[in-house]
């Protein structure tokens, strides 16, 4: 099921304690630019059909990522494209934003998401696993 564009950015506004939808936005739209660079294939589409369109288009089409970021370094990278974020706004954005994405996806996708990603990510999307 695909969320609607005001009902995903309620939820990240919520968790993010933002004031605005638009502080919302820039959160999810970076984030989400960010964590499309670590994706792929089936997976990565998988996620976008559960996103509202204009985030789904953002996940889809992001810069391509040389290697994969450590969690430590998505989130700093998420405070370098944020304006006057620091490490721990960005730790704020991050998990705002990575744990509505989980909802959006469910379980099982969810799974197969961090199974594409470096170990530590689980916690960035605040669905830790059992190791």
């Amino acid at each position: 099921m695909t969320l609607r564009r005001e009902a995903f950015l309620d939820h990240v506004k919520q968790r993010g304690e933002y004031d605005t939808l638009e502080e919302a936005e820039r959160a999810a739209r970076v984030v989400l630019a960010l964590l499309g660079a670590h994706l792929v294939g089936e997976v990565r589409a998988q996620l976008a059909a559960r996103l509202p369109e204009d985030f789904a288009l953002i996940l889809l089409n992001p810069l391509q990522s040389a290697e994969p970021l450590s969690p430590e370094r998505f989130v700093r990278a998420t405070a370098a494209w944020i304006e006057g974020a620091t490490e721990q706004t960005a730790t704020w954005d991050v998990g705002a934003v990575l744990s509505t994405a989980a909802d959006a996806a469910g379980d099982d996708l969810l799974g197969q998401i961090l199974l594409q990603l470096p170990t530590g990510y689980d916690l960035l999307f605040g669905r830790p696993q059992p190791t």
